[in-house]
């Protein structure tokens, strides 16, 4: 009608910039197999943005992590850098090959003289320590309370540190040893208190440093 202001279908000008469309996921081709996957499938799958591992012959994806599990692997990963000796370098999310399997741990300790030549995986025989940042569900309980630690064991990691984020205490955080029958805890500690173990060099912290305003 004359006056009133014309109708129109497309918006308004700004509005996708506040309101973009959702993004499209982001999908890529799974070679094929006839058995199992293999470690050699797995290294040459594209990035994705997501993490993906292969435990038992099976690739599992799964999200890129909240940003508290993320500020936790971050935190402490400078804890175990400042205490790292120059023989060993620390870095977050890479890809580890242990036996059979590979995978992605949230932290891993490493021997520097490997990790400086720029593999696109570490081997186990490269590693002494690896972190688990504990995600909520059952299936990442189960993973890193159960699967992972079994297969870090037996690939001979000498260390395993475990940090739960959720539940009384928390910030939690474990720390096992390799001995004659697997992981043995060797130190634990809930926020407030003070963790203190060798992963293999003196490390001591409070878990509640992992999480929340820096202090």
């Amino acid at each position: 009608m004359e006056g009133d202001e014309a109708m129109t279908a497309l918006p308004d000008e700004g509005w996708l910039d506040a309101h973009p469309p959702p993004r499209r996921a982001r999908l890529f081709s799974v070679p094929h197999a006839e058995d199992d996957y293999t470690v050699e499938d797995w290294l040459k799958l594209p990035e994705t943005g997501e993490r993906i591992e292969l435990i038992d012959g099976s690739f599992l994806v799964s999200p890129m992590p909240r940003y508290g599990h993320a500020l936790c692997a971050g935190r402490l990963r400078q804890i175990l850098i400042e205490a790292a000796p120059p023989e060993y370098e620390v870095v977050e999310t890479g890809n580890l090959i242990v036996g059979e399997d590979g995978f992605a741990p949230d932290v891993v300790v490493g021997l520097t003289e490997a990790i400086v030549a720029d593999p696109v995986a570490l081997s186990a025989d490269d590693v002494v320590c690896v972190v688990e940042i504990v995600s909520p569900g059952k299936g990442n309980h189960r993973r890193d309370y159960e699967i992972k630690p079994l297969k870090y064991a037996a690939g001979g990691i000498p260390h395993f540190i475990r940090v739960e984020l959720h539940g009384d205490g928390a910030p939690r955080a474990e720390v096992f040893s390799l001995g004659a029958h697997g992981y043995e805890l060797t130190a634990e500690a809930k926020a407030g208190d003070k963790l203190a173990a060798h992963v293999p060099f003196p490390i001591a912290f409070d878990p509640a440093a992992l999480t929340g305003a820096r202090r």
